[in-house]
């Protein structure tokens, strides 16, 4: 994603070559001589600014030059009943233009007043973090991040504009940063790494506003944030965003930090995005280290936790058409995803620093992490001991199988599997309690390619199964989750004058969230159809269409829930139907 022109940065092929390089770190390997060789979908997985202005010129040209608003469907945030609010206070209003290689964006932050008054953190039922943004003319979908005092809130990537102009909006809940929103004087950055030229022109203008809610006196309290947050990331003064760089296979970038000597409970929140030669990591060939990635968690050098990321496409991505006006699932806020550490908090509770640090299995150039490391603290004690009883953490297991029989034609099939448990006690004046936090991952995908290598199909699955058992209540969760993917690349007509570029993507993000020990569970099943046609005559775009389709639903025990289902056929919405009073409905 973003800084390169979008027809160059993906012309890459699945090679002829009989010779391979050591593929999937840790992944054992059954390849036979011949690879098969690439085609012309994997050319264009990013159309050029000149080809997409060609679509737009074909537009009535009252479509062409009204402002379009494109969104992410999720489901709306709405503070607990009885709470006050919001109280909005704008933090930031910027216009990146030229920011490539320069500083972050930076303003100071105090809590708002409403805050201070509201008394302890206890009172704030809901912080949603808004970010408004618009740009007109020519310009690349960037990815952009926001941190406050060092620690990620949000990260997103941008909408690419339109003639006319392109507006866009992202709430994220971020009621779990309570303690840095409450903290003293600190430092909002934010990094959006924009490109002007003669050619790009897009200027992104945002606003940040935070809104806050509050429980009203006698209104029970929910589960706790953490009582405080260190961030795992790079510091002020950078020319770029503050997270960490993975440029391959064996880079692993880390840093030193200690937590508090009162600390019983641990949970590292990471946050990951794939980019240049990896943006598109899922339809990865052998010769590009395969379609498998992890990003696993080190402590001290030892795998600690893996993350098998979700498959977010940008907005200019396999075909910038198909995310108008509808994006893809998770590309206006990227999903960040939850380490369970307090098995290990013996360990860190020794009053020393300890190398936290990360690597990306099979990266190429390049991966963008960071974390926050959220805790829990004893305001009994001014001192927690801890003890590690067992950890297990095979190193990952896997095959890539190729098969052709023409060094062209031909399909691969990925695998991987990995399995880590821990289990570790740590005493406090709540008692000595032991929590257990366990992963069992699974990755398949297959990659199909057919027709004389013009027709390439992809058929990927992540299964990710996270339980934390024992421990403080509020920790015992299970969450299981299911990524979904197919993409289709084909065409007809090639060696001809005319020629007809499809795409399909169907994308899902799906995960079973439950409690253990209590009734409180929650669903959701959020899914996507959608596929576009380019007419090309004498290699000029001479037509376009495209739809989408998406439903999402969710679904709690405590009653919440929201079911949509919307459609779109070029820039037009069809029908958005959307229910939010549907207890007792499960989502389907």
């Amino acid at each position: 994603m973003q800084h390169l022109p979008l027809r160059k940065l993906v012309a890459v092929a699945m090679p002829a070559s009989s010779a391979h390089r050591s593929l999937l770190l840790c992944l054992c390997l059954a390849l036979p001589l011949a690879h098969f060789a690439a085609a012309s979908p994997r050319d264009l997985l990013r159309f050029s600014v000149e080809d997409i202005a060609a679509v737009e010129a074909a537009l009535p040209r009252h479509r062409a030059s009204s402002k379009t608003t494109f969104f992410e469907v999720d489901r709306p945030l709405r503070p607990p009943k009885g709470s006050s609010g919001p109280c909005s206070t704008l933090l930031l209003s910027h216009s990146f233009a030229f920011t490539l290689t320069k500083p972050p964006v930076t303003a100071a932050y105090s809590p708002p007043p409403c805050l201070l008054a509201a008394g302890p953190r206890a009172a704030l039922s809901l912080a949603v973090l808004e970010w408004r943004a618009e740009c007109r003319g020519v310009q690349y979908d960037r990815i952009f991040g926001v941190w406050l005092g060092g620690a990620e809130l949000l990260r997103g990537s941008t909408a690419e504009p339109r003639p006319g102009g392109v507006a866009w909006s992202v709430s994220k809940d971020v009621t779990r940063y309570a303690p840095l929103l409450a903290s003293g004087n600190a430092t909002l950055a934010v990094y959006l790494g924009n490109l002007i030229d003669d050619t790009y022109n897009g200027v992104y203008h945002a606003n940040l506003t935070l809104h806050l809610y509050f429980r009203r006196a006698g209104r029970s309290t929910p589960p706790s944030a953490a009582d405080a947050i260190v961030p795992v990331s790079r510091s002020l003064p950078l020319n770029d965003g503050l997270w960490f760089v993975v440029q391959n296979t064996t880079d692993v970038q880390s840093t030193r930090l200690a937590v508090p000597a009162n600390a019983y409970r641990a949970v590292l929140e990471v946050y990951v995005s794939s980019h240049y030669a990896d943006e598109f990591w899922y339809m990865n060939t052998p010769e590009q280290n395969g379609p498998f990635r992890e990003v696993t968690v080190r402590l001290d050098g030892d795998v600690v936790g893996a993350v098998w990321p979700f498959p977010v496409i940008y907005t200019g991505g396999i075909n910038p058409l198909i995310w108008r006006p509808i994006t893809s699932i998770g590309s206006f806020n990227l999903p960040t995803y939850d380490v369970e550490l307090t098995p290990f908090l013996g360990k860190l509770l020794d009053g020393e620093e300890h190398e936290l640090g990360f690597a990306v299995t099979n990266a190429q150039n390049s991966w963008y992490v960071d974390a926050n490391l959220h805790l829990w603290l004893d305001a009994k004690s001014t001192r927690t001991t801890g003890g590690l009883i067992a950890y297990d953490a095979p190193k990952l297991a896997g095959s890539i199988v190729s098969r052709s029989a023409d060094g062209i034609d031909g399909e691969y099939d990925a695998t991987a599997r990995r399995n880590i448990t821990a289990t570790g006690w740590v005493s406090s004046s709540r008692g000595n309690v032991t929590t257990t936090f366990a992963q069992r991952l699974t990755f398949a995908n297959t990659n199909v390619v057919s027709s004389h290598g013009s027709a390439q199909a992809i058929n990927q699955t992540t299964d990710a199964l996270n339980d934390v058992s024992g421990g403080d209540a509020g920790a015992q969760q299970l969450l299981h989750q299911s990524f979904p993917l197919y993409i289709f690349l084909g065409g007809d007509g090639s060696g001809t004058s005319s020629q007809r570029l499809m795409r399909r993507v169907e994308l899902g993000f799906n995960e079973a969230r439950s409690l253990r020990g209590g009734a409180e569970k929650s669903t959701l099943r959020n899914e996507q159809v959608a596929a576009a046609e380019v007419t090309l005559r004498d290699d000029a775009v001479v037509g376009a269409s495209w739809k989408m389709h998406q439903t999402y639903a969710y679904g709690a025990s405590d009653g919440g829930c929201y079911l949509r289902n919307v459609s779109s056929v070029g820039y037009d919405v069809l029908f958005d139907h959307h229910d939010a009073s549907c207890a007792g409905k499960r989502g389907r």
